[in-house]
């Protein structure tokens, strides 16, 4: 992630970054093992957590409420522990103990966590295995500064189960991650905003489009209040594909594809119906929010919530920030005017006879989604293509030809008139196939201010930004012509029909019946208007 920029290096202009300013990415596997890496470091006391030179007063620090202590939330908790100008002063999950948690491996994060605070003989509690949870947060922040922080006079934090709780009584909080499921991502951001907080969040900015494009308003108007949305910090740099399509190396650009592996999680073709109890220290009406209530399922929760329409935003929500952020930024990519799904459909037997569902409650095992967007000044229009599931466009003859048989699981393709330019996910080791020339690698070094896997900078850096109330790249703004992809994208494969969008309007022109897919449902006490 990113490391503090030099004091001569813009921050932002207009609220943007310059375009000198793109970035070499790190996929999110590296990402997760370099958040392990890091943990493994911070039971070395730094000399200026400990007082002196670099040390920080504690009315200097930037007082932060972390919310969601899920796997992936308490994965990034510790690096954040490490950073001396945050304090965590307060935790939040409707979750209150390890209980029900799925992760990438069994002691992985647990022995994460035993290394971060010192202690190799840390259990999570609850069904001591995965850990999770607000107890299981607060023990962690709690255990870290009294370990390694002992210097700041902390004061133990405090465990909500309720955002809205928090928000109430945490009078003096500065500023917030949000690291919940996607449903409650849009909801959570404003609610903070109103109240003048700072906000981190994970992807995406909402799993409905007209919430995030609320969210996105209410960051514009508060001028002086820092968001930044997280996958930002993993995207790659545009430097070398964009000299190659201004010199005209592929002659005029005509399509764009994105393909990945993901979903790694199960989408599931029915509903749940089994009767499962709600696990006990779970509260389910929180955990679902606004959202209609339902039976509780643990098929709904942790790791898998993104492949259902209501509490995730499936496959590109998840993985296309980390990819096509710095594209649509370099591109210039605003609204689509038409949106294309071709996806796969689950067919049962019931009653000796074939049952077709129309699943409008998950996302297809795999996809292919289009979308049309107009010209923008010199840029002529263009189709960018969505892969997942494993599906792949087909291997070019320019891969053939040099006995590459196959793409790569997860990969970028820039196709022109003339020739086309294959990379890495993350636009990483660009090469250039022209109709004239030879294969051609990046000469072009990426333009890097500073180091993505360097988390704890990143995260000093918005701590300094937010004392500053000083916008840098990745604001909740800056991903606007993103979050309307992604939330199209759903719409799309939820209709299982071809769209065609107004951007004035923000309303789907030929489907009208697809709109209530664009906004959500509030039930009482969830609505943004009064949280």
């Amino acid at each position: 992630m990113k490391k503090d920029q030099p004091s001569n290096s813009p921050l932002a202009v207009n609220g943007k970054p310059e375009k000198s300013e793109e970035k070499t990415g790190i996929d999110r596997r590296h990402f997760i093992k370099t958040a392990g890496i890091g943990a493994l470091a911070f039971s070395i006391v730094p000399r200026h957590v400990l007082g002196g030179t670099g040390f920080i007063a504690p009315s200097d620090k930037l007082t932060l409420a972390y919310v969601g202590c899920g796997t992936q939330g308490m994965r990034e908790m510790l690096p954040m522990l490490a950073v001396p100008e945050i304090q965590i002063i307060a935790v939040c999950d409707p979750n209150r103990d390890a209980v029900g948690y799925r992760d990438w491996s069994k002691n992985g994060l647990r022995d994460e966590i035993r290394r971060a605070i010192n202690k190799p003989d840390w259990q999570p509690g609850g069904e001591n295995i995965v850990p999770g949870g607000r107890e299981v947060g607060k023990n962690v922040v709690d255990s870290f500064y009294g370990n390694i922080r002992a210097s700041d006079n902390f004061k133990a934090c405090t465990a909500y189960a309720d955002y809205r709780e928090l928000l109430d009584r945490e009078k003096d909080l500065d500023a917030v991650k949000i690291m919940t499921p996607d449903h409650l991502h849009g909801l959570f951001a404003i609610a903070a905003l109103k109240r003048n907080k700072h906000v981190l969040m994970h992807k995406p900015v909402s799993n409905r489009l007209q919430e995030g494009k609320a969210v996105i308003e209410l960051a514009r108007q508060k001028t002086n209040i820092v968001t930044h949305l997280v996958p930002w910090d993993s995207n790659g740099s545009m430097d070398q594909v964009m000299a190659w399509i201004n010199d005209g190396k592929i002659g005029k650009l005509k399509e764009i594809h994105n393909w990945t592996n993901r979903p790694v999680w199960p989408q599931y073709p029915t509903l749940p119906t089994d009767n499962v109890p709600v696990p006990d220290g779970l509260d389910w009406n929180l955990w679902l929010g606004p959202e209609a209530d339902r039976p509780y399922s643990p098929n709904y929760t942790n790791m898998v919530f993104r492949g259902w329409y209501d509490f995730g935003g499936g496959s590109m929500a998840d993985m296309g920030h980390y990819s096509l952020w710095t594209v649509f930024n370099a591109l210039q990519l605003t609204s689509p005017e038409v949106i294309v799904p071709n996806l796969t459909h689950y067919v049962g037997m019931g009653d000796h006879t074939p049952n077709f569902v129309h699943n409008d409650f998950s996302f297809p095992t795999g996809c292919t989604v289009k979308f049309k967007y107009p010209a923008n000044g010199d840029r002529p229009p263009v189709d960018l293509f969505w892969w997942d599931g494993g599906i792949r466009p087909t291997v070019p003859e320019e891969l053939i030809a040099i006995n590459e048989e196959d793409l790569p699981a997860e990969g970028m393709m820039f196709i022109g008139s003339k020739g086309k330019i294959i990379a890495g996910f993350n636009v990483q080791n660009p090469r250039l196939f022209s109709k004239k020339k030879k294969e051609v690698k990046a000469t072009i070094a990426p333009n890097n201010s500073y180091e993505h896997n360097k988390m704890v900078d990143a995260l000093s850096l918005f701590a300094k930004s937010c004392k500053a109330g000083t916008q840098y790249p990745g604001s909740f703004p800056e991903a606007e012509g993103l979050t309307e992809a992604v939330n199209l994208y759903a719409a799309s494969l939820r209709s299982q029909k071809l769209l065609k969008y107004d951007a004035a309007t923000r309303q789907i022109t030929n489907v009208p019946d697809a709109n209530k897919y664009l906004s959500r449902n509030y039930r009482t006490g969830w609505d943004p208007a009064t949280i």
